[in-house]
């Protein structure tokens, strides 16, 4: 596929969502002016380019193997860095520096007003909502009871678990029985070792990371805008990298864990909590046991 062809593909989406936020009213105010509205929208185009999208363009060719002689601890966090800059400048160009709309005025009496009647007035215009409480607003964040959402996600975090191996066996036992054991993955995909082989706090960071910047993303930005199909079908294509197709079974089914956990709750903190709970155990504990078990194995001690 070509970079041309999955440039398209991200700017189709990038409008997309646009009419559908319009057909919703979701909107930004500060959209009323059409540079910032395209400015805006070029930006989401970009970053389901870089991001999501791009990957395709390595379908059917064969891709250098990745060298991680190269590879840097803070590029792993371009990526979401990334994230947090489109979501935060979609969001300045929707609602930084927009004056809120004067309420309309009174309709005028159906009737003659007397001398001592006075005459009707407009109402006070609503004090302004601070920019901090709308970017809360806007991406998710707003609950009644955030350490009770957390203690959600933690317990949905853990029963995740479960449901992602049950997906990835009965998927392996449908391909074993079709008689395609050469499809199943035999190795993890070469920067899963090299991740785990990192400090354990720069697992934690990156665990953390994950589990903030993608939901907001994902589930607090793209979701409520077009819907959880399409965002999930976002999510698995930014760890389309990876370059085993047998895991995107999985990260799809966490992703529509996630993003009915979201519907469920209407707020992305439970979310967050369950990312980043199922890659700290994951980074921590599951992959690096895993590892040293594939390792005893293969020098038969």
């Amino acid at each position: 596929m070509s970079f041309a062809l999955t440039a398209l593909l991200a700017v189709s989406v990038a409008f997309f969502m646009d009419r559908m936020c319009e057909g919703r009213g979701l909107l930004p105010p500060g959209f009323l002016d059409p540079w910032r509205r395209i400015l805006a929208w070029t930006l989401v185009a970009m970053i389901l380019w870089v991001g999501a999208f791009g990957s395709l363009a390595s379908i059917g060719q064969e891709t250098p193997e990745l060298d991680l002689s190269q590879l840097t601890t803070p590029r792993l966090f371009l990526l979401h860095f990334l994230l947090v800059m489109t979501i935060v400048s979609w969001f300045l160009l929707g609602f930084a520096g927009v004056r809120p709309a004067p309420p309309p005025p009174p309709p005028p009496p159906d009737y003659p007003l007397s001398d001592e009647e006075p005459a009707p007035v407009a109402a006070p215009a609503a004090p302004p909502v601070p920019l901090f409480r709308q970017f809360m607003a806007q991406f998710g964040f707003i609950a009644p009871d955030v350490p009770r959402e957390i203690g959600v996600g933690v317990l949905v975090g853990i029963g995740s678990w479960g449901a992602v191996l049950a997906v990835a066996i009965l998927l392996g036992l449908i391909i074993m029985a079709l008689g395609g054991e050469d499809a199943l993955p035999k190795q993890p995909p070469a920067l899963i070792p090299w991740i785990v082989a990192l400090p354990v706090g720069v697992r934690l960071l990156i665990s953390l990371s994950a589990g903030v910047v993608e939901e907001v993303f994902f589930r607090g930005f793209l979701q409520p805008r077009i819907g959880i199909f399409l965002s999930t079908l976002l999510f698995i294509l930014a760890h389309f990298s990876y370059g085993q197709p047998f895991m995107l079974v999985g990260i799809g089914t966490l992703s529509l864990i996630y993003a009915f956990l979201v519907r469920w709750r209407q707020n992305i903190w439970p979310a967050i909590a369950a990312h980043f709970l199922f890659d700290a155990v994951q980074l921590l504990f599951i992959i690096p046991f895993a590892l040293k078990y594939m390792e005893k194995a293969g020098t038969g001690n």
